[in-house]
């Protein structure tokens, strides 16, 4: 129970000026940092550039608005407990990859589709197989870090560079996130927003289904020009995996199993726990001979001792395996729950950000300070809407609070202005859920980096789904189609004339 002196005064408004300092020195610092550390900036410099604007925010808040401490530290609390149950699917989502690539599931993925998808269709294949499997599990997260890793291997052996591949991927990932009923973004944004789910997404399709369409046509056209130039040595990659791995269709027991519970609606924790306990379990049966390496066989003779080192080393830390091929080497490696410290560790330090400038009140004084002149129109109050996304997706570093605020801040305008709820729920997603994973620091696009092994910014220019879902909800509000006001509205604003 919160102690009830904590809320005898409201809390002073901030100014839009006041509330600017912390969001520009965070802009600052991560500019430095990234320009200074390259790619090494997600590793540690961007972390103390997220705690250095939180201390900004935190001085600011408690000398000129009276913010006290607790009030800060509650609400950094808050969002640090919102995020608890995501931190733990990191860390499994650290086991999957692991035990998937060492059990073989991967390398099987891998060399069945080198054999099947040819190289000027493969950028297509990629968008579309992502796509449906997203749709069906409803997690961007689980299908990247699964038949994501598996594709991002055949496009190499395929020659495709690593930043197409994961566009690809990525973009039809997010396109099943984003129109998947299973999905938990999509509920929260229908929810928070008042629509019924169905209707929710029913409406999404007018605005997802042409910027799908768009981004397979730029895939197609990309994957004709790169299959001329394909550099890869498909059979060199197959001999390999084949070399190092046992390859056989039982190991795609695993996914199929694990697609099914999906479907079944098992909670994730569940979901991503019992898959790399099955992979683990493949592991021993078929690729006995590498746990046994990595449990350092040459170094004891005890085999049960060393299985159980392998097995725990594979889950829980980085394991590597020579295959000959050493850009196969670099797909193959893994880095267990270990690889995941990096991205949790900065998430909570945006967490820790966000919660700040929520508790001082920064956070709506600047963003309502913003948009007070551009609402005034239907393509303004949706603009509004979708840069208010982004802009969150940027400042809180996480796409659950990035829905929730933007929906909350304008829920009352678009009600006030006539319009359905649906148009508030579909202009959020269109821009909070899809553009989460394009900012280096936030969860998404951390996680995303991490898992495929590809940095945020390498795969930024290519994710066209995502980029182009902004424009498109913000074009179709120019045109207005399908975009009505309430009858009841209508005859109240008929009646004042």
């Amino acid at each position: 129970m919160k102690n009830p002196t904590h809320s005898s005064a409201p809390t002073p408004k901030p100014s839009a000026w006041l509330s600017a300092i912390p969001f520009l020195t965070l802009v600052s610092l991560l500019s430095a940092t990234i320009a200074i550390f390259g790619s090494d900036a997600l590793s540690g410099p961007s972390q103390i550039a997220l705690l250095t604007s939180t201390a900004v925010c935190i001085v600011l808040g408690m000398a000129f608005c009276g913010v006290q401490w607790r009030t800060i530290e509650d609400n950094i609390s808050e969002k640090i407990r919102d995020i608890s149950i995501s931190v733990c699917i990191l860390l499994l989502i650290g086991m999957l990859s692991a035990s998937w690539m060492v059990s073989g599931i991967v390398p099987t993925l891998i060399c069945y589709g080198i054999r099947i998808i040819h190289p000027a269709v493969f950028l297509v294949s990629a968008c579309i197989i992502s796509a449906m499997v997203s749709l069906l599990t409803g997690s961007s997260w689980t299908t990247i870090a699964t038949i994501g890793i598996a594709l991002l291997g055949i496009g190499r052996a395929l020659g495709t560079a690593d930043g197409w591949t994961a566009g690809a991927i990525i973009s039809g990932a997010y396109f099943g996130d984003k129109i998947s009923p299973l999905s938990d973004t999509t509920v929260l944004a229908s929810s928070v927003s008042g629509t019924p789910l169905f209707r929710h997404i029913r409406y999404m399709m007018l605005t997802t289904a042409p910027t799908l369409l768009i981004t397979l046509m730029i895939f197609g056209i990309a994957g004709i020009w790169t299959g001329a130039n394909a550099a890869g040595d498909p059979d060199t990659y197959i001999t390999a995996l084949s070399h190092n791995f046992r390859i056989t269709p039982w190991l795609l027991l695993v996914p199929a199993i694990t697609a099914y519970v999906i479907y079944r609606k098992v909670p994730s924790l569940v979901v991503l726990f019992a898959s790399s306990a099955m992979a683990m379990a493949m592991a021993v049966l078929m690729q006995r001979h590498i746990v046994m390496g990595i449990g350092g066989a040459a170094t004891s003779g005890d085999t049960l001792v060393t299985l159980f080192r392998g097995i725990v080393t594979t889950l829980a830390t980085s394991t590597s395996i020579d295959t000959g091929v050493p850009l196969l080497d670099n797909l193959v490696s893994t880095r267990g729950m270990a690889g995941m410290m990096d991205t949790i560790w900065l998430i909570l330090c945006a967490m820790i950000f966000g919660g700040a400038m929520t508790a001082c009140g920064m956070l709506r004084s600047f963003l309502e300070a913003i948009f007070r002149q551009l609402i005034r129109t239907r393509a303004g109050l949706v603009g509004a809407t979708v840069l208010n996304g982004i802009i969150m997706n940027l400042i809180t570093g996480d796409q659950y609070i990035s829905i929730i605020l933007s929906a909350n801040m304008f829920k009352d305008e678009y009600t006030r202005q006539g319009y359905e709820s649906r148009l508030l729920s579909r202009s959020t997603e269109d821009s909070a859920t899809v553009v989460s994973v394009l900012i280096p620091w936030n969860t998404c696009g951390m996680t995303q980096a991490t898992v495929l092994g590809v940095p945020t910014l390498t795969y930024l220019p290519y994710t066209f789904f995502c980029l182009l879902s902004p424009i498109m909800s913000v074009v179709h509000a120019i045109f207005g189609w399908k975009i009505k006001r309430h009858p009841e509205w209508m005859v109240s604003e008929q009646s004042k004339k």
